[in-house]
């Protein structure tokens, strides 16, 4: 159980999360395919709960409360909405999933948390956009590790 708890809090991380911890949870901790992905998936989705769910009120309560804050998420808001609002209407959902199911740096659930802050999307709805997109990139990641898209 201790392997499946370190697959757990790798998935958690960041920059690495399902694209670390599937692969490691396979090759070093030598676990099943269905323990790697399911505790990866887990370990992933909870980092996610908690932004979507503190992101508003902390951001919020540094805005009232410091005032170079309040400056930095008005252009933070502003700007991407400005720059990425066209893109974002066109696509709406799809977007989010994509972006978290892409298995590159800089994408993954994390990100998609704070875009769905950002884009202020409600919480009942990008939770389960973020969960398909955690789902879709742990079976990408997990037939990459088995070497099933070799051509990549």
């Amino acid at each position: 159980m201790i392997l499946e708890i370190k697959t757990f809090l790798l998935a958690m991380m960041p920059i690495g999360e399902l694209r670390i911890s599937i692969p490691y949870a396979l090759e070093v901790y030598d676990l099943s395919l269905w323990s790697a992905y399911f505790f990866s998936v887990i370990g992933n989705l909870i980092p996610a709960i908690f932004l979507l769910w503190f992101l508003g009120p902390v951001s919020k309560y540094l805005s009232h409360h410091f005032y170079s804050f309040n400056r930095f998420f008005a252009w933070l808001f502003e700007r991407n909405r400005k720059n990425h609002s066209n893109k974002f209407k066109n696509w709406k959902e799809l977007a989010l999933v994509i972006l978290v199911a892409i298995p590159l740096p800089f994408t993954g659930a994390w990100t998609g948390s704070i875009c769905a802050f950002i884009f202020r999307i409600p919480f009942k709805t990008a939770l389960p956009l973020i969960f398909l997109g955690i789902l879709i990139a742990g079976i990408l990641v997990s037939l990459l590790s088995l070497g099933l898209f070799q051509f990549i």
